[in-house]
């Protein structure tokens, strides 16, 4: 595919420091464990210093397994979020893949009142359609497909034309008064202001794959985790997840991406 390398795309390189100089990202897993370790893998890869999955109790057994460096703690109550992310100096939170329609309505408030930049992704975009006219932070990054953005605009209908298709997500991302970045073989990013960038991943289709998106949600969120702004951490996660797509070729499934993430880096520096 072609190399559309963002300018910025060496920030990716991390120049030393703590663990904790590229950020702890929390991701907020349900039941279901698949969804929540491919985001969380993909945030590793993609440089977050540390990155914790925080299940209910009564699953916590199904998340074990590698990587190793992957932390678990139990989260039951909603309550107990902002404190827990005070304690372990969490950077950004990611909330949705494999989360659970129910338990995301319960813990979306939490994550909304939390000062930290945060991702919402399948289920917890769900959970946010039911907060119809709620104003977002422009720190809060939304990625629905198109289903999921029929949900959050009921009257604005994506399409395939180009200008269109920014329009809508435009809009989209003013009324929620957040980042937007609408999936698809061309994403659209939008921000609150106006303006909107496209991602054109239509020679990577190995990408229509289980899990994919769940991906994507990672890297974005370990972008934040580690202090890149919104915008720039959408940008350069849909160029690292389409060029990894592209590195592994036919025969992709989505636990792939983030394993092709190192090579990628090395020719970045």
């Amino acid at each position: 595919m072609t190399d559309d390398r963002p300018a910025e795309a060496r920030q990716l390189l991390k120049t030393g420091g703590h663990k904790y100089d590229h950020g702890h990202l929390a991701v907020i897993a349900g039941a279901q464990a698949g969804a929540a370790r491919l985001g969380a893998r993909a945030a590793m890869r993609i440089g977050a210093g540390l990155v914790t999955l925080l299940p209910p109790s009564d699953a916590l057994a199904r998340f074990h397994g590698g990587p190793d460096a992957l932390m678990l703690h139990p989260l039951n109550e909603p309550g107990a979020l902002d404190s827990w992310c005070k304690a372990r100096k969490v950077s950004a939170i990611l909330i949705g893949p494999g989360c659970g329609i129910d338990r995301a309505h319960a813990l979306l408030p939490a994550v909304l009142a939390s000062p930290l930049p945060a991702i919402l992704d399948a289920d917890a975009i769900t959970a946010l359609a039911a907060h119809q006219g709620q104003k977002l932070r422009p720190d809060i990054v939304l990625t629905p497909h198109e289903g999921e953005f029929k949900r959050l605009c009921p009257d604005l209908t994506p399409t395939h034309n180009p200008d269109q298709r920014d329009a809508v997500t435009r809009e989209a991302a003013q009324r929620w008064n957040a980042k937007l970045l609408l999936k698809g073989p061309v994403s659209v990013i939008a921000h609150p202001d106006g303006t909107s960038w496209r991602h054109d991943a239509t020679d990577a289709p190995q990408l229509a794959t289980a899990g994919s998106g769940d991906v994507l949600a990672g890297l974005i969120g370990g972008l934040l985790a580690r202090g890149f702004d919104a915008a720039l951490a959408c940008r350069l996660a849909a160029w690292v997840h389409a060029q990894s797509a592209s590195r592994f070729g036919p025969g992709l499934i989505a636990d792939d991406l983030p394993e092709q993430i190192p090579a990628l880096l090395r020719e970045l520096a």
